[in-house]
């Protein structure tokens, strides 16, 4: 009998847990996105500002995690789909992604790949990745994680399917 209130208790902590951290995420979405300088694979200084006036796909990703590499290719087929459109309150649209790995150039072979064509690409390395600075900026406690941000800075949608994020795209995009 203790054996299975035991079980039950855990479960029920374990359910408090999930739902807190799904509440935390869906929290995010209406705020300003959390800006943040960082250096690029390139070796140049970035700040989330610059992009201001565009729509941002902020996606956090890692090299050892499976199912962001099933996503990449979904994530590639969106950026090379609007990369080059207007839309009717935006000057286009960027993806940031954001490599989380514990050491090592992994990141680099995926997102060759991959085929990350995109020029705002940036590794953050941390012992625990889920610590890494920009992870905690937002709140980011599984990945993949996707951010759409807004022309004006603020966070649309936390975690969309590609399903909705390529109709939401589309529904803004200048008919010309």
């Amino acid at each position: 009998m203790r054996k299975i209130i035991r079980t039950i208790s855990v479960v029920i902590v374990l359910l408090f847990v999930y739902m807190f951290i799904i509440r935390t995420a869906e929290s995010n979405s209406g705020k300003k996105a959390p800006g943040f300088t960082a250096e690029l694979i390139t070796g140049e200084a970035f700040s989330l500002e610059e992009l201001r006036g565009r729509y941002v796909l902020l996606d956090f990703w890692g090299s050892w995690c499976a199912p962001c590499r099933k996503e990449s290719p979904e994530l590639v087929k969106l950026y090379n789909r609007f990369k080059d459109k207007t839309f009717s309150d935006a000057e286009g649209i960027e993806v940031v992604s954001v490599a989380l790995e514990k050491s090592g150039d992994y990141w680099r072979k995926e997102a060759e790949a991959q085929g990350f064509n995109w020029p705002y690409q940036i590794v953050q390395h941390s012992r625990v990745v889920l610590m890494s600075p920009l992870a905690q900026k937002y709140s980011v406690r599984n990945i993949p994680a996707k951010f759409l941000i807004d022309p004006g800075g603020r966070i649309l949608s936390v975690n969309a399917s590609f399903d909705e994020l390529n109709a939401f795209l589309a529904s803004k995009q200048k008919n010309i």
